[in-house]
């Protein structure tokens, strides 16, 4: 059986990665080469279904908390394991409280505790949610070694203008760039950026209850953090607009004052496609295999929803067989 994944995102490979694991042979056209445009690469790679239920309803949670271990069989040192803090200021500690009552799979933090586990905050919050069975990853680096640790596999990679149509089945990957296209799919503008500083050591990521835009900050390394993200219901991909840019940079400013004096050394933004209820899906209509809606949760939803479309996939394969 020969299937052709469309669409190199996080969605796409991880299809690609499921169905080659299976031994189907698979080709993946790529729109744009080197991840270009593909809202995965702005991702901030957290792999947190406990906080996400926050704003989420429950199959987030359930299809997100298998994601940690297939990320880690998939590519061997990529995930850290160190779970997710949420802190608010003092003032907002009622959101805080808020957020506790949505979510579950936390500890609660005193000030000691929190400078225990990043000993940067010390002083600056009262009390924080720990979720100690969270992860995270760096998207840039899990997707370029997922791409190729699929063509060491045998996995084709082709551009648009080269696909020789010779396949069983086809499944579409391409998320955003079918807003318009697919009934009901939206775009959802996230904006982030890239700061880095020697001032600041964090050892996970930090979600900051704000007033106006919650932040998350996500360890890079060598004094790098990406800072996310805003949700703006547009399809527009240009470049980070200057409030959110303000926003943003105010808001890691709230978490560190440190971060005042961080190199602001890359902006950017992705467009999110998200159906109305913000939930992805999974579908096949004959000879076609659909996965898209994955909204701000590629990273951790993408694993489930590649194993439900390889199911459908290879399941219309076996009935073809028994015809």
């Amino acid at each position: 059986m020969r299937i052709l994944v469309k669409g190199a995102g996080v969605a796409g490979l991880c299809l690609a990665h499921e169905l080659s694991a299976r031994g189907v042979a698979v080709t993946v056209v790529e729109q744009k080469p080197g991840f270009a445009g593909a809202a995965s690469w702005f991702a901030g790679g957290m792999l947190a279904p406990w906080c996400e239920r926050e704003s989420a309803e429950e199959v987030v949670l359930t299809k997100g908390i298998g994601a940690i271990d297939w990320w880690d069989d998939a590519l061997p040192g990529e995930v850290s394991r160190n779970g997710t803090l949420v802190v608010a200021p003092p003032r907002d500690a009622g959101e805080l409280k808020r957020f506790a009552s949505r979510t579950s799979g936390f500890e609660w933090l005193d000030a000691a505790a929190i400078e225990r586990l990043e000993p940067v905050l010390a002083g600056r919050f009262r009390e924080a949610l720990f979720f100690p069975g969270e992860a995270h990853l760096d998207p840039r680096r899990a997707l370029s070694r997922l791409r190729q640790k699929l063509v060491d596999h045998g996995v084709t990679f082709l551009d648009e203008t080269r696909d020789d149509g010779h396949h069983d089945l086809v499944a579409d990957c391409a998320g955003a760039a079918r807003i318009g296209e697919t009934p009901g799919l939206r775009g959802v503008r996230g904006e982030m950026l890239y700061l880095q500083t020697s001032d600041v050591e964090l050892s996970r990521p930090v979600r900051l209850i704000h007033p106006r835009i919650p932040l998350y900050i996500v360890p890079r390394g060598g004094g790098l953090f990406m800072c996310g993200a805003t949700m703006i219901e547009t399809d527009d991909g240009g470049p980070i607009t200057a409030r959110s840019l303000m926003e943003l940079l105010n808001a890691a400013y709230a978490l560190h004052p440190a971060f005042g004096e961080a190199r602001l050394v890359e902006t950017g933004a992705g467009v999110r496609p998200a159906f109305a209820n913000n939930l992805p899906r999974a579908l096949r209509t004959g000879q076609t295999i659909t996965i898209n809606g994955l909204y701000r949760h590629g990273f951790l939803l993408s694993p489930a929803l590649a194993a439900e479309a390889a199911d459908l996939a290879l399941a219309q394969d076996l009935k073809g067989d028994a015809a």
